[in-house]
């Protein structure tokens, strides 16, 4: 017999104890620290950044520290409201709680819809690096393998899941740390490329560098540097699965900034002082180009690999997370029942082949459209906007929750900094940062198009409210 009780979490909503089954908690300490690792470092840095300095030049790097800058608040309120109460399973629980079960059914479906997204974007530039070694095999091709590969992984129990992604997140930070030191070693021994460039730290600061293209170039920046931290709020995904969230996630979240420092800032600025921000390809990966340009063909091959496997990991990660959200839509009855049935390894296999089904449609966009930047650009705008509408929700949640439940913000031992006025600024930002996507035209698009999918969704729900 299903059992079920309810509990009244800060609102008029009720939130499930019981289900057909429970997510188990099988995730370590260094799961969740190398998953939030590995959810920070992304395919939008390693073959979006390239892009993005042909857009903003060395300014990149104030782009990357603007956006990781309010990042961190977003985090920091989520890890308050995970820890507020544990029965939260994610942040889409919480959203629920705080501002109703309809914004909650919205950012459900919304977030499942980003990763989805997400998930092809990814699998579409592991094509693309496959391509660097057989430039000749139709990109389809690869990127299909690869999504049955990552179904196929994810039907595993969550701990090799979690064991797959410390793995993928070790090979990221070497290959990011190796690269670093590369860089400085030939911007230390003044190295002379062959298209002539000198790497020196002076390329930062050289002439137009630094705004290339004006502040309309800056601010363009911004969609694809968005996309790049998508997946860090993945730790509030895993909350479910986590031993001892109350030790691993508020560590998860403090180190976003160190991680944010190194990974990104540091290994662009050694990208552009060795090819200077001119000599940087904007559709391919400055990563793998970096070495090439060294002469350096053998490493660069490597390092492709690398990036391959980055991007596998990224959807990976993207796989996981949707079918959790659809698992969690379903226990709160905003999906149908058969999602939230468990296999015996305790994996939501009905809700991760309705997943994949829609991912493996979506990736058919590589026979409409060939050329993978163009289809990358395309979703990684989609995955932009609906990243910023689900860091929104979180901040809006935590504003209501400091005002419905005091006492719990009171005496919470993970408390926002700045709490409600800081959360309100980085609303604001955020909605600053959805304003500029209507400023190029192939981000424009989909700015338009995306708020259809907000009306199907309050349209569903106002059905299921009057069945």
């Amino acid at each position: 017999m299903e059992t079920t009780t309810t509990t009244r979490v800060g609102s008029d909503v009720a939130l499930d104890d019981e289900t057909d089954g429970n997510l188990r908690r099988s995730l370590d300490n260094r799961h969740i620290q190398l998953i939030s690792i590995g959810g920070a470092i992304g395919t939008g840095l390693f073959m979006g950044s390239g892009k993005i300095i042909s857009l903003s030049g060395t300014s990149i790097v104030l782009v990357y520290g603007i956006i990781g800058f309010f990042l961190f608040f977003v985090m920091r309120a989520m890890g308050e409201l995970l820890l507020s109460d544990l029965r939260f399973r994610t942040f889409a629980d919480i959203v629920s709680a705080y501002l109703g079960p309809r914004a909650g059914f919205v950012l459900s479906w919304s977030y499942w819809l980003s990763w989805s997204v997400a998930v092809i974007g990814d699998v579409v530039v592991v094509a693309g690096f496959f391509q660097f070694w057989y430039p000749d095999v139709p990109a389809w091709m690869p990127a299909f393998a690869a999504m049955a590969f990552l179904l196929a992984l994810n039907t595993l129990a969550v701990r090799i899941f979690g064991e797959v992604e410390f793995w993928f997140a070790i090979i990221k930070i070497v290959a990011i740390l190796v690269l670093i030191a590369v860089a400085l070693f030939m911007i230390g021994t003044a190295y002379t490329s062959p298209n002539g460039v000198v790497a020196s730290f002076s390329h930062m600061a050289e002439r137009e560098a630094i705004l290339p293209h004006g502040i309309s170039g800056f601010f363009a920046g911004f969609q694809i540097a968005v996309f790049s931290f998508a997946g860090t709020e993945l730790i509030g995904t895993t909350a479910a699965e986590a031993k001892e969230p109350q030790k691993t996630l508020p560590r998860a979240i403090n180190t976003i900034p160190f991680r944010i420092l190194l990974f990104y800032i540091l290994a662009l600025v050694c990208i552009i002082s060795v090819s200077s921000w001119g000599h940087v390809p904007s559709n391919r990966s400055p990563f793998v180009e970096l070495f090439t340009l060294a002469g350096l063909p053998a490493a660069a091959s490597i390092i492709n690999f690398v990036v391959l496997t980055s991007a596998a990991s990224s959807a990976n990660s993207g796989v996981y997370s949707g079918s959790r959200m659809l698992f969690g839509l379903a226990v709160r009855k905003h999906a149908p029942k058969a999602f939230r049935r468990l296999s015996d390894k305790g994996v939501p296999l009905v809700s991760l082949a309705f997943s994949g089904i829609c991912m493996l449609v979506g990736l058919t966009l590589l026979f409409v459209i060939p050329e993978i930047m163009t289809v990358f650009t395309m979703i990684s705008t989609v995955s932009a906007i609906l990243v910023i509408f689900t860091w929104s929700m979180i901040l809006a949640a935590y504003i209501s929750y400091t005002l419905k439940n005091p006492i719990a913000h009171a005496t919470s031992r993970f408390r926002m900094p700045g709490g409600s006025l800081m959360a309100g600024i980085t609303l604001l930002f955020l909605l600053f940062v959805l304003g500029l996507l209507a400023l190029k035209p192939d981000t424009r698009i989909a700015l338009f198009v995306m708020p259809f999918w907000f009306i199907f969704l309050l349209m569903m729900y106002r059905r299921k409210r009057l069945m």
